[in-house]
């Protein structure tokens, strides 16, 4: 019984995650518009009654599964083929062990996958690392020299990035002393104090990464239309070309979940809602948390979203400096300080 739940959690919370990454195409859409001074996406569903567009996530969906899926002539097609596979597959992973809600033997379910993970921050680590390996098969097997291009470029990227993005969270860490991700979250909500103001500098060090982790603009040199036509994905079409889509959104909705419960406190509020405290249970209590810890990462999703219509993309050897020259020694300056600090505190 007990595997016939978990079966059904992961149906649910897959489903839930593929309508969001729909619903977020089409916001992002919107905040193009408005970023632009245009109207964006708001016909579909007008026939039925149903204002701005609502229907157009559906109707963008259709069209990915129904367009012709071109397979070029010259391409290593077992590569070729398997590379969006690995994106969506990598993504949907790393979610596994991020707690969306509650998780406990007291509470009515654990609002998690895969619960009771101690090292649940080094599985996201490692399975999301794994993503290069999509954009680097997808660039080289297109026998494309811009995919060519557009995949070097990630691997660097990513390989770089990667570095200050795990030394960001290692302050955390040493201030909660644990990997778990329910763990930290706990700390934050027993302590009233959320992440990002005991340990700020590793925010912006983590923020700033998780752009480049994604490809999202200002980093997203992989993709480049303006030098690269589409980048790695080049060469794909149809629902090859939906799945890295699919991928790079859960992705970002991974990414967010992780900026809220390590320096957002997760489900916190600061004791101005009940039922928020990690000890209370029941349903009241767990609607709250889940509808809280949503919200908040709701909010990391726009912020992300506006920063890509905010800011020009920087050139490649800007992206490089930053993270060499800048975000590690400042991410070693981090760690350094905050255990410095601790030492002192707890003597």
């Amino acid at each position: 019984m007990a595997a016939i739940g978990i079966l059904i959690k992961i149906f649910i919370v897959a489903n839930v995650l593929m309508g969001a990454v729909a619903y977020l195409i089409w916001v992002e859409r919107k905040i193009a518009a408005y970023a632009q001074d245009r109207i964006g996406p708001n016909r579909a569903g007008s026939e039925f009654g149903i204002p701005f567009g609502l229907l157009q996530p559906l109707a963008d969906g259709a069209k990915m599964l129904l367009k012709e899926g071109v397979l070029p002539a010259y391409v290593n097609k077992p590569l070729y083929l398997i590379a969006p596979v690995i994106a969506i597959i990598a993504a949907l992973l790393g979610f596994a062990v991020v707690p969306f809600g509650p998780v406990g033997p007291n509470q009515v379910m654990d609002f998690q996958i895969a619960p009771y993970v101690d090292i649940g921050i080094l599985w996201v680590f490692a399975v999301g690392s794994l993503a290069v390996y999509a954009v680097i098969l997808a660039g080289w097997s297109s026998n494309n020299k811009y995919s060519f291009i557009g995949g070097l470029r990630s691997s660097a990227q990513l390989i770089s990035y990667e570095i200050p993005l795990g030394l960001s969270i290692l302050g955390m860490v040493l201030i909660t002393g644990s990997l778990d991700l329910n763990a930290i979250i706990r700390w934050q909500n027993e302590h009233h104090v959320w992440g990002v103001f005991v340990s700020p500098l590793g925010f912006i060090i983590f923020l700033v990464s998780a752009f480049a982790e994604t490809n999202r603009l200002p980093f997203d040199l992989p993709e480049s239309e303006q030098e690269l036509v589409g980048g790695f994905h080049t060469e794909y079409s149809g629902m090859k070309f939906g799945m890295f889509f699919l991928g790079e959104y859960v992705h970002v909705i991974t990414v967010s979940a992780l900026t809220v419960i390590l320096f957002g406190g997760g489900w916190d509020l600061w004791g101005l809602l009940p039922y928020l405290n990690y000890k209370d249970v029941g349903w009241i209590a767990a609607i709250a948390k889940l509808s809280v810890f949503s919200v908040k990462v709701a909010a990391v999703i726009l912020f992300m979203m506006w920063i890509r219509w905010t800011l020009p993309r920087f050139r490649y050897d800007q992206l490089m400096d930053l993270a060499w020259k800048s975000l590690i020694p400042l991410a070693l300056l981090n760690l350094f300080a905050t255990a410095v600090v601790l030492q002192i505190v707890r003597g």
